[in-house]
């Protein structure tokens, strides 16, 4: 750390997510800076780095993690790339808040996890945001307190207005459901052990090819069953929602973000136009949570099991999509570690 106790950052990754963590640190957390900016567009990297006092542009991940300056690193590019960086970091054990997924398939992400291992401590922090959402937070308290009850079902709704060009029936699993993965995971902790992917008739506005909308169900150890309800091209904005179905009563999030207003002649509130703009306190808190935490010398939220479990649900999800079956998840026996 540096003499003032600021963890000097390297920001790999400066595409969308990534200039966006540079904004953020520099601009809203506390504890932390910008102390490098990594991209294999040299032009970007310098542009960010020279609006930022002390920060250094670099092309090459590793020579980033080399700088005197760099305490800590965050990972935002694309996912292929992550299994390299987080190696490279483990080699100099710098603690790491990496955007997900953790790697794109299940076996990359168990190598990462053993290399973790092989260090004996973690040092990997897996964004998953929504842990840090206010009302994710909340249900999750209410779960934990048995508030309601045992809970027995979850139903999700994730809509988006629309999707990018190139966007595919795998990234539907891989780019989207993966969230829900992960938070039906963390709400009921609980595995996910097998996935079922159903096709209703497709919507008009979906590019060819893509099928949207589509429900797709989990089953998890503990026998409960999880829908979610996958619409990426509703067409009027971004929305998400979870319900928790317990024995003794049911707590639901998610529609009532921002202002509701009654007025003259109507009444409603304000869909957010995208996740950027739905999740943006939640991004804060994330990162603001990892840098204290580091600086604490401590590793807190999801870990690389988590990332690794993510993707081996996902990975049984697109092969639910292509054959219509139900398929198993796949595990290994949760290392001791990440227990």
């Amino acid at each position: 750390m540096t003499s003032l106790g600021t963890l000097g950052v390297a920001v790999i990754g400066t595409g969308r997510m990534g200039a966006d963590h540079v904004r953020r640190i520099d601009e809203v957390i506390s504890g932390a800076r910008v102390a490098a900016v990594v991209d294999i567009d040299a032009a970007r990297a310098k542009h960010l780095a020279d609006h930022i006092e002390g920060c250094t542009a670099y092309t090459d991940p590793a020579a980033a993690m080399d700088d005197p300056g760099v305490d800590a690193v965050l990972i935002a590019s694309p996912g292929p790339a992550h299994e390299a960086t987080l190696l490279d970091a483990f080699a100099r054990d710098l603690p790491v808040l990496c955007e997900k997924p953790l790697t794109p398939d299940a076996a990359s992400a168990l190598r990462v996890l053993e290399a973790e291992r092989a260090l004996g401590h973690r040092r990997v922090q897996v964004g998953f945001m929504r842990r840090y959402d206010a009302g994710y937070r909340s249900l999750k308290s209410l779960l934990d307190q048995g508030t309601y009850g045992r809970p027995l079902m979850l139903h999700n709704k994730h809509r988006n207005a629309d999707t990018p060009p190139g966007f595919t029936d795998a990234m539907m699993i891989n780019d989207s459901v993966v969230h829900e993965i992960d938070v039906t995971r963390w709400l009921l902790d609980d595995e996910i052990t097998a996935v079922r992917v159903l096709r209703p008739s497709p919507t008009g506005n979906a590019p060819e090819g893509l099928s949207d909308p589509q429900l797709i169900l989990f089953e998890t150890a503990g026998g409960r069953v999880v829908d979610t309800e996958l619409f990426v091209n509703c067409g009027f904005g971004y929305q998400v929602s979870c319900e928790a179905v317990c024995e003794g009563g049911t707590a639901r999030i998610g529609d009532d973000h921002g202002v509701f207003s009654n007025t003259a002649g109507h009444w409603g509130g304000a869909i957010p136009p995208g996740f950027v703009e739905r999740f943006e306190e939640a991004y804060d808190r994330q990162v603001q949570r990892w840098v204290r935490a580091t600086l604490r010398g401590e590793v807190e939220g999801p870990s690389c099991w988590d990332g690794y479990a993510a993707a081996a649900v996902c990975e049984a999800g697109v092969l639910a999509q292509a054959g219509g079956e139900r398929v198993a998840v796949e595990l290994i026996e949760r290392p001791a570690l990440y227990r």
